[in-house]
C-alpha cells in the first residue's frame, strides 16, 4: 500500500500538468460565463436608462420648456413694473436662455422648433390626449429571448477571429431587437443562430489560458466602471427609484410640475393685472 502511495506522489510531470491545465480551462469557462451574464445585466440596464431617458425628455420636457418660459415671462413682468436695472439685467438674460438657436428641433427631441411647442407638446400640457409614448422596457418574452441569444452566441465565446467578427455583427442585431422590443425580430434571430455554424472550441494551451483570464478581468473591470456610472446617472438614479413602475414615477413628477406651472401661470397674470 506504501509504495502504491509513493508511486501516486511521483507521478509523471506530464499528467500533471495536464490536471492543471484542465482546472485552469474550467476556471476559464467559469469566468467566461460570469462574465456573460453580467454582461448582459449591465446592457439590459443600459436600454432600460436609454429607453427611460427617451421616455422622461417625450413626457416631461414640455413642461420644462414651459417652466422656463413662463420664469421668463415672470422676470420681463417684473422687469416692466419696476425699471430696476437688476431686474432688466435678469429679464434680458431669461430671454436668451429661450432665443432659438440652430438644430433646436433634433435638440428638443421634436417637441418645439423656434416658432415654439407643437400641438403635441401643447395637448400634453393642457392634459389633451396625446399618443402614448414608448414603452419603457421591452417584455418579459423579450428579456428573456435576448438573454438566451447572448448566451449562446456572444463573441467571446469564439475562439478563431473570423468567429469573434461573426458573432459582434450578430450581438449588434440582437441589441437593436431587443431595444425595440421586438420579440418577431429576436425570434427570427434565435432560428438564424440555431441553423448557422457552431463551432467547437480547441483546447487552449496555458498560456492562453492565463492571458484569457487576464482579459475577462479587465473586460470585468471595464463593464464595472460603465455599471456604475450608468447607476450613478440622473436617469440612472431615477430608474432605480422605481424599477417595476417607471411610468408611475414620470407620472408622479409630472403631477409636480403641473402644480409648479399653475404657480407660475398664477404670479404672471398677477404681475400683468
Amino acid at each position: 500500500m506504501q509504495g502504491g502511495a509513493a508511486g501516486a506522489e511521483q507521478a509523471p510531470g506530464g499528467e500533471k500538468a495536464a490536471r492543471a491545465e484542465e482546472r485552469l480551462e474550467q476556471a476559464v469557462r467559469a469566468a467566461e460565463k460570469a462574465l456573460i451574464e453580467f454582461e448582459i445585466a449591465v446592457e439590459t440596464f443600459r436600454i432600460e436608462v436609454e429607453n427611460f431617458s427617451r421616455l422622461h425628455e417625450q413626457k416631461l420636457g414640455p413642461m420644462y420648456a414651459r417652466l422656463e418660459e413662463l420664469d421668463a415671462q415672470i422676470l420681463q413682468a417684473r422687469a416692466d413694473r419696476t425699471g430696476d436695472p437688476e431686474d432688466l439685467r435678469r429679464a434680458a438674460e431669461a430671454r436668451a436662455r429661450l432665443a432659438p438657436i440652430p438644430g433646436v428641433e433634433e435638440l428638443m427631441n421634436g417637441w418645439m422648433d423656434d416658432k415654439g411647442l407643437y400641438p403635441e407638446a401643447v395637448a400634453m400640457l393642457t392634459d389633451q390626449p396625446v399618443k402614448p409614448p414608448q414603452r419603457v422596457r421591452p417584455s418579459e418574452e423579450a428579456r428573456k429571448l435576448y438573454r438566451e441569444l447572448v448566451r449562446k452566441a456572444h463573441p467571446d465565446l469564439a475562439q478563431q477571429e473570423s468567429e469573434r467578427e461573426r458573432r459582434e455583427e450578430f450581438i449588434t442585431r440582437v441589441n437593436a431587437a431587443y431595444a425595440r422590443g421586438s420579440v418577431d425580430e429576436l425570434e427570427e434571430l434565435a432560428a438564424e443562430w440555431a441553423a448557422g455554424p457552431q463551432l467547437k472550441r480547441a483546447r487552449s494551451a496555458a498560456e492562453e489560458l492565463y492571458a484569457r483570464l487576464e482579459w475577462l478581468s479587465q473586460r470585468k473591470e471595464m463593464l464595472t466602471v460603465l455599471a456604475k456610472e450608468l447607476e450613478e446617472s440622473a436617469i440612472g438614479s431615477m430608474l432605480r427609484l422605481a424599477p417595476d413602475d417607471p411610468d408611475g414615477l414620470l407620472d408622479e413628477i409630472a403631477e409636480q410640475l403641473r402644480a409648479q406651472l399653475a404657480e407660475r401661470e398664477a404670479e404672471l397674470a398677477s404681475l400683468l393685472a
